[in-house]
């Protein structure tokens, strides 16, 4: 019971590793207010929460709208009395390669996850500031190695990777950690939505089901990391293979993604 008695906000909460980390939280203890843009399926979670004996806030709003995350977070805050643990979970995935990719897609895919992550980490910091509470940023793998055809979402959490540098030096001296998660292939609905951001269900995850690690694994990672205000985790055995080599022997990778013919994913449609 690492958060008995601590509150959450989450993000992305709908589905995925946002789900998974939400009830994961729970079990810890924690009373959950969960975000997302789809209500219905907030209020399931919230009633799975609840059926773990915690507090539950459904909070539908959209990360790409300042003022929806500002409210929700004011609310999860009024609801709760303080914030300790935030996780910045929204987001997609634009693919295709740059050529075929409009300007239109890159910023579609920067106001979700960039601009949704710094809407949602700067109305939290001061609640953090008065619990010397903790912020994890929800990056990945593509933020470290950017493949064929991942040009806008690497960009992006390339980003994101930045920001939870800079946050880590500027909050520590208040007391704040700061997390950054860099999950690899995981299992969630992430790879059935499309560059519009609309989901295609049913659609099949395009990987081996043994490269993709379950969400309940990978939300207890999170949370543990997030406990221990580690820096950053990379999840996934082949994500920290991908990161050693981008480190250290960054032609090895090069050539392996010359020599395998990588293209990178499709756009599910």
């Amino acid at each position: 019971m690492r958060f008995a008695g601590r509150t959450a906000f989450v993000t992305g909460a709908s589905s995925g590793i946002g789900r998974a980390v939400a009830l994961e939280l729970a079990r810890e203890g924690a009373n959950v207010a969960v975000a997302a843009r789809r209500l219905e399926l907030l209020e399931k979670l919230a009633h799975d929460i609840e059926g773990l004996g915690r507090k539950a806030l459904p909070l539908r709003c959209d990360v790409t709208r300042a003022e929806e995350v500002q409210a929700a977070i004011a609310s999860a805050v009024a609801t709760f009395g303080a914030l300790d643990v935030v996780v910045a979970n929204a987001g997609f995935g634009v693919v295709g390669p740059v050529e075929e990719l409009s300007l239109d897609d890159f910023r579609r895919q920067f106001d979700t996850n960039v601009f949704g992550v710094l809407h949602t980490v700067k109305p939290a910091i001061a609640a953090l500031e008065k619990t010397q509470g903790r912020l994890a940023l929800i990056g990945s793998v593509s933020g470290h190695v950017s493949v064929p055809a991942t040009a806008a979402y690497s960009m992006s959490k390339f980003a994101v990777r930045a920001l939870a540098e800079a946050l880590y030096h500027e909050l520590l001296p208040k007391g704040v950690a700061v997390t950054l998660i860099s999950p690899g292939f995981t299992q969630s609905d992430f790879r059935e939505v499309d560059n519009q951001g609309v989901h295609h269900p049913g659609k099949g995850d395009p990987y081996p089901k043994w490269i993709v690690m379950p969400t309940d694994v990978a939300a207890r990672k999170i949370v543990r990391a997030v406990a221990r205000r580690k820096r950053e985790i990379i999840l996934t055995g082949h994500g920290k293979i991908a990161v050693f080599l981008q480190r250290h022997l960054p032609w090895a990778l090069s050539l392996f993604f010359r020599m395998s013919g990588t293209r990178g994913r499709r756009e599910p449609t």
